[in-house]
């Protein structure tokens, strides 16, 4: 255990009004479903700038291998910078950095200036987290946490959904380049909002005690548990990579499916996970052991991707499936939060977030590497096959973090 300690009592009381809670759920909604807006900053308008600069698939896709491995390691970092001098002025760099991307892009001129976005928004991207859960966990009671687990994970869908819509909406409006300004603009008004409630994002700073071991910031780093969360989110991460970038062209394969139906079935994965979460508020705020709940919820998602994977019930029930496996997932999201939150010594959330959190960039990253080989080879069914495998695998980290949890929910 870290000898690190907060300064003040990190737990709100009990007594805080459903208002003065739900407030702080709204603000960091709002900040985290702008992280995920930027995580599509760039690729709903690859095949624009494909055309504008002559670039490859390969060139693109390096963009987001970029932005992922900045985010990632900037993630972990970030953890310890928001420990030492609080999560709200790193929240505001953030934002700052998305909207210096967000302008970047509208001016870009080649290749090498995409490069420099990709990388300032992943900078951008990586504080999130620890930011987030910083302030919830000190910020709202502890008994309607798993409602704020739930409200942070929708409104990081709903920043996935709305991101396609108002880029490429505002390209076929006006072009590509006004829409990125528009996204500039976009960020400004979150970042003024938020200044203007800044009371609300506040968290407490972490003060060194006299005479504390050097290196005892890195001391959470010894135990075993903040890996097997590392380790769990890399693999859910791995099975979310394959659904985000092959689902589309799987369906259309296997089934002869549309290419708007099956981008349809994107959306549908995503909402349904959305109101998976909402209901996983609920199951976490009354279920006694949070190891079960995702174990629960991840088994049941792999069996409908292996279900999906043996194409039996056709185009239409394959899609099916494919929602229906973003409504368990997202049951699991609000509990799988609470036990990370369980085994992270006082005074090292921003640190544990971070690093945890940043196998979900690990695992974007190298999803494409994994399953693109499949699907270069026409292996498309065991490509939904593989991602239902890798749930099923997660579900055993999640059990072993649960069994070293100091506390049994």
């Amino acid at each position: 255990m870290s000898s690190l300690q907060l300064s003040a009592a990190a737990a709100p009381a009990l007594a805080v009004p459903w208002r003065a809670d739900a407030r702080v759920m709204g603000l960091v909604g709002l900040a985290h479903g702008s992280s995920h807006f930027g995580h599509l900053l760039l690729p709903p308008l690859f095949p624009l700038l494909m055309l504008e600069f002559g670039l490859s698939f390969t060139d693109v896709g390096l963009l987001m291998t970029l932005f992922f491995a900045v985010s990632g390691l900037g993630q972990a970092a970030s953890g310890f910078v928001v420990d030492r001098v609080g999560a709200r002025p790193v929240l505001f760099a953030s934002l700052l950095l998305f909207m210096g991307a967000a302008l970047l892009a509208s001016q870009a001129d080649g290749y090498t200036t995409l490069l420099l976005v990709a990388a300032l928004a992943g900078l951008g991207n990586a504080s999130f987290h620890p930011v987030d859960f910083s302030i919830l966990n000190q910020r709202v009671s502890a008994s309607r946490l798993g409602h704020a687990y739930s409200v942070h994970g929708i409104s990081g869908n709903l920043g996935w959904a709305l991101a396609p819509v108002f880029l490429v909406g505002w390209s076929m409006l006006l072009d590509w380049r006004s829409a990125y300004l528009a996204a500039a603009g976009l960020y400004l008004l979150v970042f003024l909002l938020l200044l203007w409630q800044r009371e609300h994002l506040q968290s407490e700073v972490l003060r060194r005690p006299a005479g504390a071991a050097a290196g005892s910031d890195l001391a959470f780093m010894r135990q075993s548990v903040v890996w097997w969360c590392f380790a769990f989110f890399l693999l859910t991460t791995l099975t979310l990579g394959v659904v985000q970038n092959y689902s589309a062209s799987i369906l259309k394969a296997l089934h002869g499916v549309s290419l708007q139906a099956a981008t349809l079935t994107l959306s549908a994965y995503m909402v349904c996970g959305a109101l998976g979460m909402l209901a996983g508020g609920f199951v976490a705020a009354q279920a006694r052991r949070s190891d079960w709940v995702v174990g629960a919820s991840m088994a049941a998602g792999a069996l409908l991707l292996l279900l999906a994977a043996t194409g039996w019930l056709g185009g239409t029930g394959t899609m099916l499936l494919l929602a229906a496996t973003g409504f368990a997932v997202g049951i699991a999201a609000p509990s799988r939060d609470l036990l990370i939150k369980q085994v992270t010594p006082k005074g090292a959330t921003g640190r544990v977030y971070g690093t945890v959190y940043s196998g979900l960039d690990v695992g974007f990253a190298i999803a494409p590497l994994i399953f693109g080989v499949f699907m270069d080879r026409g292996w498309y069914a065991a490509t939904l096959a593989g991602a239902g495998v890798v749930l099923l695998l997660s579900i055993g980290v999640a059990l072993g973090v649960g069994r070293r949890s100091p506390l049994r929910r």
